[in-house]
């Protein structure tokens, strides 16, 4: 059961406690003197760093972090890199390797679907592209071999059309 006394350990430094002080043993006040403190500070944002960049571009580059953040989280959905179960140091870096060329072809063909102004989404492309089958025959007088993609719907033709124009 629960009771309603507090002690010094239920003060800590989160939310609004830690604008609380304890005077005694039962009696909690607000610390005006804190909370006045840390009003100087209310908008402000600070930036400590090790570089030579100016100030300016110390603020524009931590604007882009987002970016950063979006491929690492994209990295472990959508294109599975971890974890990584290998010991041996070449095994590591041939598997971080191909998750980089699986990031890069991911980006290359974002840019493209983007600068195509198509509708179709990365995650969809994936999708539509586990239904495209193609067929090889080799012709028996000219033994030359031909490649036939089966029938494809408007949005598979689109994806196709969009991956040949960028690889």
């Amino acid at each position: 059961m629960k009771s309603n006394n507090l002690s010094k350990k239920d003060i800590n430094n989160k939310g609004y406690n830690k604008y609380l002080k304890m005077t005694g043993e039962i009696k909690i006040e607000i610390d005006y003197d804190k909370y006045k403190a840390d009003a100087l500070w209310d908008g402000l944002k600070g930036y400590v760093t090790n570089t030579k960049l100016t100030a300016k571009d110390v603020v524009a580059n931590y604007s882009n972090l987002w970016q950063i953040e979006y491929a690492f989280r994209m990295s472990k959905t959508d294109l599975r890199i971890r974890p990584i179960y290998h010991r041996i140091r070449r095994r590591i870096e041939a598997h971080i390797c191909i998750s980089f060329a699986a990031y890069s072809i991911y980006k290359d063909l974002e840019r493209a679907l983007k600068l195509k102004n198509s509708e179709i989404s990365v995650r969809n492309a994936y999708e539509l592209s586990q239904n495209i089958y193609q067929i090889e025959i080799i012709l028996p007088e000219s033994k030359s071999l031909q490649k036939i993609l089966l029938k494809l719907s408007d949005k598979q033709q689109e994806l196709i059309k969009i991956v040949d124009e960028i690889f």
